[in-house]
């Protein structure tokens, strides 16, 4: 079966009328019940140039593709290859995996697994383990030092999607803050004075999710540890499903923060490469399910 043409972006508000569920999508596309379920849970279907498993997952009719022909790979779960050439790897992260190798942690990393795949890769930059989305590895020494200098000079476009507790104002606003790795308590977070690291972050609304649940865009300026997780709750919105800063320490959800938009300079090309990844399924059903309680 052929693939569909794919042109994505982020879907906010759109109208319902173009809307499916996934599979009823595949079906119309001539595919059985049980060959879409198949199909779904070996990772053959896309959004975005990431596989989905959800099979009730909204979707606009012209967003998904089927491609049989697919690497197999469990949607949500593993990591998914967005962009490869020989300088660099762009990925979509789980929600639930580590960026890199972590001491006393057994689990495998997305690094790890995807040098078992492509040899020998660099950190160029991490992801908190609850974050899913895009992050990016150098696949040769050069190409990891261009892009970390890109990442120090803040010449990286690097967008999240949070959930958050509360209703976010309509006006877009910049924090800007001094962080330090002790606040008084242990944890990060932001401290009048010398001694801190400046943090910059950009905030909009991108919708309301009820009376009590915001979903916000952060653009980061710079890229300090946990910035975006500090600034939301220290503006009085915390990420849902964050027990470091959040509200609710034994909250079992996910982190609702997700990497939407890497953008950069390619260090072999030296040309602007920009990607988008949509929503992970566990990040777009904690969004409908905020919807749903109104």
């Amino acid at each position: 079966m052929r693939d569909l043409l794919l042109l994505w972006r982020p879907r906010i508000r759109s109208d319902m009328s173009t809307q499916v569920r996934v599979i009823d999508r595949l079906k119309e596309l001539g595919l059985s019940n049980r060959q879409a379920k198949e199909a779904l849970r070996t990772g053959k279907v896309f959004l975005g140039g990431c596989p989905t498993g959800d099979p009730i997952r909204i979707v606009s009719v012209d967003e998904l593709v089927y491609r049989p022909n697919a690497p197999r790979v469990r949607p949500d779960t593993d990591p998914a290859v967005i962009s490869l050439d020989e300088n660099v790897v762009v990925a979509a992260k789980p929600s639930g995996m580590l960026s890199v190798p972590a001491p006393k942690r057994k689990e495998t990393s997305v690094l790890e697994t995807l040098a078992a795949k492509f040899g020998k890769l660099f950190v160029v930059h991490r992801l908190d383990e609850g974050t899913s989305g895009l992050m990016m590895f150098a696949r040769n020494e050069r190409s990891q030092k261009a892009l970390k200098d890109a990442l120090f000079v803040h010449d990286v476009e690097r967008r999240y999607h949070a959930v958050v507790h509360g209703g976010f104002p309509e006006e877009s606003k910049t924090v800007t803050s001094s962080l330090v790795r002790n606040r008084g308590d242990g944890l990060r977070g932001s401290q009048s004075g010398d001694g801190g690291k400046e943090a910059v972050t950009h905030l909009r609304l991108l919708e309301k999710l009820g009376r009590r649940a915001s979903l916000v865009e952060a653009t980061l300026e710079t890229g300090r540890t946990h910035q975006v997780r500090i600034h939301l709750a220290e503006q009085g919105f915390p990420v849902l499903g964050d027990r470091l800063y959040g509200e609710n320490r034994a909250a079992r959800m996910r982190l609702a923060l997700h990497s939407s938009v890497l953008g950069f300079t390619h260090p072999s090309t030296g040309q602007p490469v920009r990607f988008e990844a949509p929503h992970a399924d566990s990040f777009e059903r904690i969004c409908q399910q905020v919807r749903n309680r109104g």
